[in-house]
């Protein structure tokens, strides 16, 4: 990858076992969780008994050179050399999304392998160390214990607070405080240890360490691996579920040694789908659209929690990082799903279940969707806008979502018994945007960072698209007749749409009554994924040349005419809407010049300056799936 990221994936599993390097070289700088805080992992490589840091923060080593690094889809690739030896370190989160109980499986590989570097066989010892960061919200929040587990075939050393208060909290810039970090090794020269520790008020501390003994000739190769039980995963209306990966009785332990054993076949796995990923970005786009999305990739997924419902179906809940902390919010599902629909559509029904559900209940009294079920990890009803408070509602943007995502699985499944489950709250909400869409009143919508916006050009055709997917659905269940009617609705719609958003040079306004105004018009994509035809050929012609010529600084396309900040998601969906590859790719270009130059070190932000790339808010947020709309398009569903 010739992209410089601007924060390095290494442990990706979910919102809260997420662990990044924030910096150019691995051992320059602490490795940390994605917001920031140290959730410190350090790598020595000792050579003849002399040491070497190759990961982490320690100015008591020497550090070996970081000779190459490597990005795709689902490995981390370093290369490290010193005098004696060169040394290859390769981090890997498996997220197959095919395989769901992989994905959801909490086991994250760290592969070596080292070499000489003088022509001489050297002895040569790795050793990873954890700290029980991981386990804690902030270091020295409590007191710590070590176990070890070690048993013949396996090294195995587990850390966790000594006071266990699961899902007692919630919030954006919060990390677990509950369950147990693990690291292992199969390797038959693998020793496990720990290391207490205490702070000014004499709270115990632990870190763990595990030594894989190796040789430059012949036996060259460790295998470590770091993982998260954490126990219960989310609250889901007052009760406690588990991962997903837990729904056969599988323990913790049996995981990780089931993960070790089929390393080998899962990493050749990785490597295939990686690739097979690059090459059709690549055709879809070209090898900077490539690098964005296998960017993306692993980060769009652990923005996520996979687990299972009381009935045993999936719940795939997001969690908006350093946004406010709501989970299962319907506008963070919304640009996502462009990855979920191409690898598997299940998904998308695990991040529309939760709304569905709270829709049914008695607290839920509107005649529009709601926009989340709580702050992660609890999910007990909306908390935005004061959870049924009606002034901060979305209630165009979240109708029009919902109807977009339901037919969307529906045809990317080729089955509609999904929708057809929650026919009534689709009706409703489509109901809603007949009578409030094409000219939406004075409210939000996702994009409103600078407050409320009455007659939304873009917000009305979000309405359009809601009322034709509800179309789509219906003639899915072969009643033509009100799939027609609908869509003679939707087509009305569109008439009134283009007289009123028109500015004298053809492109489109921010809000009707804005003359010379612009905005993206993101939202109109759907138009071409479903094959509508609803807005005449060319229509956004003029519009994408402008984007291109009048709305785009160094660093990407302008969200609106009010900021010079943009949004990545709505950056690529807008881009889509080009006629010419060519022109898809000047736009997403600058996005991954941005990203390669910025100086905000995070998870890709996908709210940034379009002047100076610095981030305005946002980061490692599941959005960033967005980026995979060019491939759906080439796809199709």
């Amino acid at each position: 990858m010739n992209l410089r990221a601007p924060a390095v994936p290494l442990i990706t599993v979910d919102p809260y076992f997420s662990v990044w390097s924030m910096a150019d070289k691995l051992n320059e700088s602490d490795t940390k969780h994605w917001t920031g805080k140290p959730h410190r992992m350090t790598g020595i490589a000792s050579v003849d008994g002399k040491e070497y840091l190759f990961m982490g923060d320690r100015s008591t080593s020497l550090k070996m050179e970081q000779t190459n690094l490597d990005i795709n889809a689902l490995s981390t690739n370093y290369r490290f050399a010193c005098d004696e030896i060169q040394l290859e370190v390769t981090f890997t989160t498996p997220l197959l999304l095919d395989n769901l109980k992989l994905t959801a499986r909490p086991v994250s590989y760290i592969h070596t392998k080292a070499w000489t570097n003088d022509g001489k066989n050297h002895n040569v010892t790795i050793t990873i160390t954890v700290d029980d960061e991981f386990c804690q919200n902030l270091k020295y929040e409590f007191p710590t214990e070590y176990t070890d587990l070690s048993q013949p075939g396996l090294a195995c050393g587990r850390i966790g607070s000594k006071i266990q208060t699961m899902l007692t909290a919630a919030g954006d810039d919060l990390r677990i405080n509950w369950g147990y970090v693990y690291l292992a090794s199969n390797h038959d020269q693998a020793v496990v240890t720990a290391a207490a520790s205490t702070n000014d008020y004499r709270t115990l501390n632990h870190t763990m360490a595990l030594a894989i003994t190796l040789d430059t000739e012949q036996h060259n190769e460790g295998l470590f691996a770091v993982a998260y039980d954490d126990i219960k995963s989310i609250e889901y209306f007052h009760e406690p579920l588990n991962a997903y990966w837990k729904k056969d009785g599988q323990t913790i332990e049996e995981a990780i040694q089931q993960a070790l054993g089929e390393y080998d076949a899962i990493f050749e796995e990785c490597e295939l789908f990686s690739s097979k990923l690059y090459q059709d970005a690549t055709e879809s786009g070209n090898e900077k659209y490539a690098e964005l999305v296998s960017l993306a990739y692993r980060q769009a997924i652990a923005a996520h929690k996979i687990c299972v419902d009381p009935n045993g179906d999936v719940l795939f809940i997001s969690k908006e990082n350093f946004s406010n902390g709501c989970a299962a919010t319907v506008d963070v599902t919304y640009p996502s799903i462009p990855q979920f629909l191409i690898y598997n559509p299940e998904l998308v029904k695990g991040m529309l279940r939760p709304i569905f559900k709270y829709a049914s209940m008695d607290v839920w009294h509107y005649d529009f969707a709601p926009h989340d079920v709580g702050t992660y990890p609890l999910l007990n009803g909306q908390v935005y806008s004061h959870g049924t408070c009606p002034t901060w509602q979305m209630p165009v943007e979240e109708c029009g979502n919902m109807l977009i995502c339901s037919a969307a699985v529906a045809l990317a499944e080729n089955d509609v018994s999904f929708a057809e489950e929650n026919w009534d709250h689709l009706e409703k909400w489509c109901n809603y945007l007949i009578e409030n869409g094409v000219d939406p009143d004075n409210q939000l919508c996702t994009d409103d960072f600078a407050g409320h916006l009455a007659h939304n050009c873009n917000l009305s055709i979000k309405a359009i698209m809601g009322i034709a997917s509800f179309s789509i659905l219906n003639r899915l269940t072969g009643n033509d007749q009100k799939a027609d009617e609908l869509m003679s609705i939707a087509g009305s719609m569109v008439d009134k749409w283009l007289a009123m958003a028109a500015n004298e040079d053809g492109t489109f306004r921010l809000a009707f009554d804005r003359p010379g105004s612009f905005s993206m018009k993101y939202n109109a994509i759907w138009d071409q994924i479903f094959g509508l035809n609803l807005f005449p050929k060319d229509t956004f012609k003029a519009e994408t040349k402008a984007y291109i010529e009048k709305h785009s600084g160094p660093y990407g396309l302008m969200l609106d005419n009010r900021n010079t900040y943009t949004k990545s998601d709505w950056l690529v969906w807008s881009a889509a809407l080009c006629e010419n590859k060519e022109d898809f790719t000047t736009i997403v270009d600058r996005l991954w010049l941005a990203y390669n130059e910025s100086e905000s070190r995070v998870p890709m932000t996908d709210f940034y300056s379009t002047a100076n790339a610095k981030m305005e808010n946002f980061q490692n947020r599941s959005v960033q799936g967005g980026l995979f709309i060019k491939m759906l398009i080439n796809k199709g569903i």
